[in-house]
């Protein structure tokens, strides 16, 4: 028991792996996110007291958090790609294995009728099919690798520039700010009613 396990439950199996490795790719997502937020409170800070050896330290270290996210996004989805790639191919084989008990079956009803050549050629789509799943198979266990990897190896599309890292920065200053005014604006509005309101009264 177990020593034999049936097609059904190896795939099965790889597809709980595939999502389990998924899920852990996107709590790594959800990880440099609140990396990322609490780098940037820290470089608006460094940058409000003027230390700006700390604000270049910050700035790097939000840049590598960045990269990191930018690659695990890529991971997830080259995964999800596979995913839809798998299922196709298995739609594939499994209209090939019904076409081809078909033909055993039309073979059968008809007696000895000379369906050679059309079951050779069945017999030829199923073999493609199952070398097909063979190569998906092997396709998302190297996926599936990649993602578990972590590697710290990053290409020049995953590049994180100075620029962009400046710009998120400043953006969630702008954004505070602008959360800031809108404060005061309500708080001047109130003053507003209050001594309107007394006025009223005198």
């Amino acid at each position: 028991m177990g020593l034999f396990k049936g097609k059904d439950e190896r795939r099965i199996e790889r597809e709980m792996k595939i999502r389990s490795g998924m899920r852990a790719i996107e709590r790594s997502i959800r990880q440099q996110e609140k990396f990322a937020e609490d780098f940037i409170k820290n470089a608006q800070h460094a940058k409000k007291i003027g230390d700006q050896g700390q604000y270049l330290f910050i700035r790097n270290a939000l840049k590598k958090t960045a990269t990191v996210k930018k690659m695990l996004e890529r991971q997830l989805l080259a995964i999800k790609n596979a995913m839809l790639i798998q299922q196709q191919a298995a739609a594939s084989q499994q209209f090939a294995e019904s076409m081809n008990l078909m033909a055993k079956e039309i073979g059968r009803t008809f007696g000895e009728m000379d369906l050679t050549k059309t079951q050779a050629q069945w017999e030829k789509a199923v073999a493609q099919a199952g070398s097909m799943e063979e190569r998906m198979e092997i396709f998302l266990d190297s996926m599936e690798q990649s993602a578990l990897s972590g590697s710290s190896t990053t290409s020049a599309s995953e590049a994180v520039t100075d620029e962009e890292i400046d710009r998120m920065i400043q953006a969630d200053v702008l954004a505070s700010e602008k959360t800031e005014l809108g404060k005061l604006d309500e708080l001047e509005s109130e003053i507003s009613k209050e001594l309107g309101a007394t006025k009223q009264k005198d």
